[in-house]
């Protein structure tokens, strides 16, 4: 297939992998040229796409395409919160991949939405609303409003407080 040739089409513009068009908002919700990409299949296809290169800039790769993308703040969204049989806490991303939750990267942002870092660190993960009911299951409440995470037998304490939480 050729390239297109000449300006494009009034009202649109050419598109290239630095600059895609493509975004993912705050809310964790698709866009292309500022409007909202809807369909399902096409959300989740993004979803187990989106990748970190070495550089930390986001990527779609989707077979052998690719594309830069805009990441507003999490890029990934936490679905589920299990407790492993060895009593660990690991976390199912949007991506469908699983890793082990590192509770000192816990945070819990002004809308009281939990979040935490991913992929060794280096992505943002937010949690949804049924994986933040899941974690709260865990929680426990120390003095001073200090939180731990329970997973069996094992309670390990949240850089996060009953007494900085948003209101």
């Amino acid at each position: 297939m050729q390239p297109p040739s000449g300006p494009p089409p009034f009202g649109k513009r050419w598109h290239t992998r630095e600059d895609s068009g493509i975004r993912l908002d705050a809310a964790l919700r698709w866009w292309h040229d500022d409007e909202p990409i809807e369909h399902p299949k096409i959300i989740e296809l993004f979803n187990a796409s989106l990748v970190l290169d070495d550089d930390g800039r986001y990527q779609l790769r989707i077979g052998q395409d690719w594309c830069f993308v805009q990441v507003e703040d999490a890029a990934y969204e936490v679905r589920t919160v299990d407790v492993t049989p060895d009593e660990r806490v690991s976390v199912r991303l949007s991506d469908r991949t699983a890793e082990a939750l590192e509770p000192a990267s816990l945070s819990l942002g002004p809308d009281g939405v939990f979040s935490c870092r991913v992929k060794r660190g280096r992505a943002k993960a937010r949690f949804s609303r049924d994986a933040q009911y899941q974690l709260g299951e865990l929680l426990e409440e120390g003095e001073g409003g200090q939180l731990f995470l329970r997973a069996g037998q094992s309670r390990t304490a949240l850089p996060v407080s009953l007494e900085s939480s948003p209101a």
